[in-house]
């Protein structure tokens, strides 16, 4: 089974470039400085090359319709969501282009608070009389454990954003987790044998609610990847280049647009 990984967005809540910003990294002219907020598409081969793969987005955040335009996604299988926070989810209505395309309900996964807040937050979507061409969504538990869509079994991986329990996401030998200071006891258990690790490191700076670089290297050192790659970066960790020359082996920083394969 080939899996592939596309860091559709690798920012923080406010994006990099920050608005009205002038520090060294939000003047760069270094694309991989510019940053839209964290998503990412996991892409999973059909066993049939005429099946084509199956696809599953992490979080629609504001940026999701931007994010599938460059990336050209055609088809999206389901959406799954690591929690509730704006800067995650604020992009769902966009959806709606692939409800016309694919002539069908989007499948959404999410824990039965994100349900709430996704109830709360477009009301209009869940209205019982609904205003025609809203977003059409099937709502679908996150609070158990590994579970199958579309034939692929996708592992949440829980964690703590603060006091706010999150998720992350593993699919084959790819784990995404992002918007997390701290990994649940059952999620180091499921991290063996990762691959590839994708792992948020928002600054060097110790974070409230964020691993710093510090913390997330140590985190990549127990769970020993073959290859780590840092997302949910802000532009307080320092512009790509001087960064990139100070991370340990086979651990890089993420960029917008990154492609990550594993089988």
């Amino acid at each position: 089974m080939g899996v592939h990984l596309t860091l559709l967005g690798t920012g923080t809540s406010q994006g990099v470039p920050v608005i009205a910003c002038d520090c060294p990294v939000c003047t760069s002219k270094d694309a991989r400085d510019q940053r839209l907020r964290a998503s990412a598409l996991f892409e999973v081969d059909g066993e049939h090359a005429a099946e084509g793969p199956k696809t599953f987005v992490v979080d629609t955040g504001p940026d999701f319709r931007q994010q599938m335009l460059r990336r050209e996604v055609k088809s999206l299988d389901a959406v799954l969501f690591t929690h509730e926070h704006k800067d995650h989810v604020a992009g769902l209505d966009d959806i709606r282009a692939f409800n016309f395309r694919q002539k069908r309900d989007m499948d959404v996964y999410a824990s039965m608070r994100v349900q709430e807040a996704l109830h709360r937050e477009f009301q209009y979507v869940f209205d019982a009389n609904p205003y025609p061409g809203i977003p059409r969504v099937r709502l679908h538990d996150l609070d158990g454990g590994p579970l199958t869509i579309e034939g692929v079994e996708v592992v949440p991986l829980p964690a703590r954003h603060y006091k706010l329990p999150v998720l992350g996401f593993r699919i084959g030998p790819i784990s995404y987790i992002t918007d997390a200071n701290a990994l649940d006891p059952e999620t180091w258990a499921r991290l063996e044998g990762t691959e590839i690790l994708v792992l948020n490191a928002l600054r060097k700076e110790k974070h409230i609610s964020h691993f710093n670089l510090e913390e997330a290297l140590h985190v990549i050192d127990r769970i020993s990847p073959r290859s780590a790659y840092l997302t949910h970066i802000s532009h307080l960790l320092g512009p790509h280049a001087d960064v990139s020359t100070e991370l340990p082996d086979g651990v890089f920083l993420g960029e917008d647009g990154l492609r990550l394969s594993a089988s």
